[in-house]
């Protein structure tokens, strides 16, 4: 087998300077050169750094694929260059040290030859990357006739003539023995390649390398599939929608229609009746030329599920023919006139390689005279669905007078519009972006209630510290974080929480609510539990109320059983109770999951319960932020950790499979978990909203305190897992085994969301490294993800690589110009760097984008230190 090594040579003539940091843990071999000529050695380390990392770029880029080898090029290429600038560093820092005095200048020759000579952590292949600095220092002693020069010289040219030989043995069959070499300064230690490679690979790994240079290898694109079956528009991100219009082209709306379009800067998607393409010629061309997509509407808008056989064919097939007659860059897009299709007709779609795309938002601009009545259509289910495709048609005059309606509101309401862009659906870039919205509904919810109760001032009972707080803390979560509706959020709070107003707020507030099949609520309870045992010997759990008598127990607390009856009355789809107390006493079912998660859970009722702790048992208090271990560790459940499949939701299974093992790992309570008689196995779910933080200098990051709790929590929950599942109490006292529902299938854009919304978890807990992997993560689905550029940036920053992190800043202000806030980042990663000039144009340019930031004023400080 011939060997690799052939490259050597090339990374020898690559290495002729230095890189961008000291070769981290490399042990000075030569303290009397650092001390006679401080600059020089961390010079040598860098160069030596570079050589490596050049090799473990190359070493086997047969096996890289044509963006791997790009990428590893595009690295090797930077290296290059910086090794030439190091190496200009590098010469007057020889000439320095020959003008030493004698005694010095010979010193510092010896130990630098030495180094190079016989350091005993460098392999024969490391010395090549010294070559440049002998020849340098060859030529310097050349020009000086004095004996200690001319014996500089000699010593110089063997050293130079014994990398000669390592340079070709390294040439030579891997299987050859290499043979001794003369006796010279230089003793090869016949080392093979192999060997030499496997030990840079320890020290750098490519993928570390390249990102270090701003450089990530985004995951190769999936084989194209065949086309979906449909596409409703349920999958779209929050807030986004898709512009369709059926039946066109139309002689003069159509072009009202994309004139508006043009108005508003949104794009649209037209399904195109055959007869019509042909008819109104050059119509479609402008509407593809303009930014939209055509589509197929068949060719006469037939009942296409009552044709078969050549006729349902040649409706699909002729007016595709017209499309691509018309212009060639028709999409593969296909609706069925009426929404009306049988299996043959999605089988007439495959194999033309088309799309069926249906609707989830109707206009009924077919049917309604009214306008206003039209946008009201659309605005009402947009307001329950919150994303969709909607169906106008271009061939009213109705629809042209209800589409700027419909624009101005959702434009207002921070909607976002998607256009066909060859793959999917997505947002165009540089399209102006709304603020990441609140979540108000998730995966079918119409309406969320909230009922948040905490006491901590009781009349007879002993008095509670932390359940106040608790309260509010999950009151804003759920109205900040997960966008409930603060009216409909029912708080009590000490004396309020009284046993007649908390039951009002389920009995009448609740009630007046006139609550809908497809709501869900959340109640909280923060306060004192006890358990009585029954007659029967069965225990019954309480909740307190602040005016219960500890020994009227059975008359004025609110048993369990209780709020069973008032969780079987409401009328919604899911209930969840968290109560952070501690008791025992209450039956369940059991639900299940399955791949289908999302569309089975939508059908089931589900009435769910998690608990702090069972009978006898103490709640913890002492927690981070003054609440309690079993709060805190919800909190930090519903910031993230409980999506235990990392698909963007949180189900109330997840919950409780990271909160119960969590608290149980650092405290004595055993929360418990289930399913209240009346549940059907529905699952009360939470959808994360996406995070859209661009970490600064401002970014807030957790106490003390508060990271080495959570750090205990994850592993102590770690450790109980056993896989996907975990084994905790139900509410009976028993134990029973819980898991994650699989995850929801999720494109590459919500997958890198969802990798960023990671990392600024772990930022946030100075987990540097962790999220550091969590932002490459994101860049590998999304290369042009320009809030996980700069989020990967600042954790460069935070870790002190000035150089990496001014990298991905710059990347981020390629990716996106106007973002101001990776321009003060940059100006400060440039400081660190003394780079004064570009420091001073990043300032500059964050001031004109953002002249009244909140940093402002700092930057405006900077600039005058420059």
């Amino acid at each position: 087998m011939k060997s690799r090594l052939m490259i050597a040579a090339v990374v020898a003539a690559l290495a002729a300077g230095g890189a961008y940091m000291a070769l981290r843990g490399q042990p000075s071999e030569a303290p009397a050169a650092a001390a006679a000529a401080p600059a020089l050695q961390p010079e040598l380390q860098a160069l030596l750094a570079n050589y490596r990392k050049i090799i473990v770029l190359l070493a086997d880029e047969k096996t890289l694929n044509d963006s791997e080898r790009k990428a590893a090029n595009q690295v090797g290429q930077s290296l290059f260059h910086e090794n030439l600038a190091r190496l200009a560093r590098i010469q007057p820092l020889l000439a320095q040290t020959q003008a030493l005095p004698p005694a010095q200048r010979d010193a510092a020759d010896d130990a630098l030859l030495s180094y190079i000579e016989s350091a005993p952590d460098l392999y024969d292949a490391d010395r090549l990357a010294f070559r440049e600095v002998l020849l340098a220092l060859q030529k310097l002693a050349a020009a000086d006739q004095t004996l200690p020069a001319i014996k500089l010289h000699k010593r110089v040219s063997e050293d130079l003539a014994a990398l000669e030989d390592i340079e070709k043995q390294y040439d030579k069959e891997i299987s050859d023995i290499f043979s001794r070499f003369e006796a010279r300064a230089i003793t090869p230690k016949r080392e093979k390649w192999d060997d030499y490679v496997a030990h840079l690979r320890k020290l750098y790994s490519r993928e570390q390398i390249m990102k270090d240079y701003g450089v990530i290898v985004p995951y190769p694109e999936p084989p194209a599939a065949a086309p979906a079956k449909e596409t409703f528009g349920y999958s779209l991100p929050p807030k986004t929608v898709v512009l369709t219009f059926d039946d066109g082209p139309h002689g003069s709306y159509t072009e009202e229609i994309a004139a508006i379009l043009k108005q508003y800067n949104v794009p649209g998607v037209f399904f195109e009746v055959g007869q019509n393409v042909s008819r109104y010629q050059g119509e479609s061309k402008r509407l593809i030329d303009a930014g939209h997509a055509v589509g197929n509407h068949s060719y006469s808008h037939a009942l296409l599920s009552k044709q078969s056989g050549d006729k349902l064919y040649g409706e699909i097939a002729d007016a595709d023919t017209a499309l691509k007659a018309a212009d060639a860059r028709r999409s593969p897009l296909f609706r069925f006139p009426y929404g009306a299709r049988n299996a043959e007709g999605m089988a007439v779609l495959s194999k033309l390689g088309l799309r069926s795309v249906m609707w989830n938002v109707d206009s009924m601009d077919w049917a309604d005279p009214v306008p206003s009545s039209i946008a009201n259509r659309v605005l009402t289910t947009l307001s329950k669905e919150q994303r969709g495709i909607i169906l106008f048609h271009d061939i009213h005059d109705r629809s042209v007078k209800a589409l700027p309606m419909v624009l101005d509101k959702l434009i207002a309401d921070g909607y976002s519009f998607a256009g066909w862009d060859g793959q999917d659906f997505n947002v165009p870039k540089g399209a102006p972006q709304p603020e990441p919205e609140k979540i108000a509904v998730s995966t079918g919810y119409a309406n969320s209630y909230a009922v948040v109760i905490g006491i901590n001032d009781y009349q007879k009972w002993p008095k509670l510290r932390y359940a106040v707080q608790d309260a509010k803390a999950i009151r804003e979560t759920l109205v900040g974080k997960f966008g409930f509706d603060s009216a409909r959020v029912f708080t009590l709070t000490n004396g309020e929480a009284t046993r007649n107003n908390m039951l009002a707020v389920f009995h009448d507030k609740l009630a007046e609510a006139k609550l809908k099949k497809d709501d869900r609520i959340f109640v909280f309870f923060a306060g004192h539990g006890a358990t009585r045992q029954l007659s029967s010997g069965r225990n019954l759990g309480y909740i307190i109320p602040a005016d219960s008598d500890p020994q009227q127990v059975s008359v004025d607390a609110i048993p369990m059983t209780d709020l069973q009856n008032i969780a079987e009355s409401l009328n919604a789809k899911h209930v969840l109770f968290v109560m952070d107390a501690c008791y025992s006493g209450l039956g369940l079912t059991r639900g299940g999951g399955g791949n289908a998660f999302l569309r089975d859970n939508a059908r089931r009722i589900g009435r769910q319960m998690l608990t702090a702790g069972g009978a006898d048992q103490m709640v913890a208090d002492g927690g981070p932020g003054g609440h309690s271990v079993f709060t805190w560790t919800l909190l930090q459940a519903l910031n993230g950790k409980a999506d235990l499949n990392g698909d963007g939701l949180i189900t109330a299974t997840e919950l409780a499979a990271y909160v119960a093992p969590a608290v149980a790992s650092v405290s004595q309570q055993t929360p418990a978990f289930g399913s209240l008689p009346g549940s059907e196995g529905g699952e009360f779910v939470f959808q994360l909203p996406a995070e859209a933080e661009f970490l600064s200098a401002q970014s807030a990051q957790l106490p003390a305190d508060a990271i080495a709790l959570n750090s205990k929590l994850d592993t102590g929950r770690s450790q109980q897992a056993d896989g996907n599942t975990v084994t905790i109490k139900n509410l009976q006292g028993g134990e029973q085994k819980i898991a994650a529902p699989q995850p929801v299938d999720a494109s590459a854009r919500q997958l890198a969301q969802r990798a960023n919304d990671k990392g600024l978890q772990l930022y946030k807990e100075k987990q540097y490294a962790q999220a550091e992997a969590a932002f490459t993560e994101a860049l590998k689905y999304r290369p042009d993800f320009g809030l996980a550029a700069n989020n990967l940036g600042f954790v460069y920053y935070k870790q002190e690589k000035y150089a990496e992190a001014a990298r991905w800043f710059e990347n981020t202000v390629q990716i996106d110009a106007s973002r101001a806030i990776a321009y003060l980042n940059l100006g400060d990663a440039r400081m660190k760097l003394a780079d004064a000039d570009k420091a001073r144009q990043a300032y500059a340019s964050f001031l004109a984008l953002a002249p009244n930031h909140p940093s402002a004023a700092y930057a405006r400080e900077q600039l005058k230190k420059l």
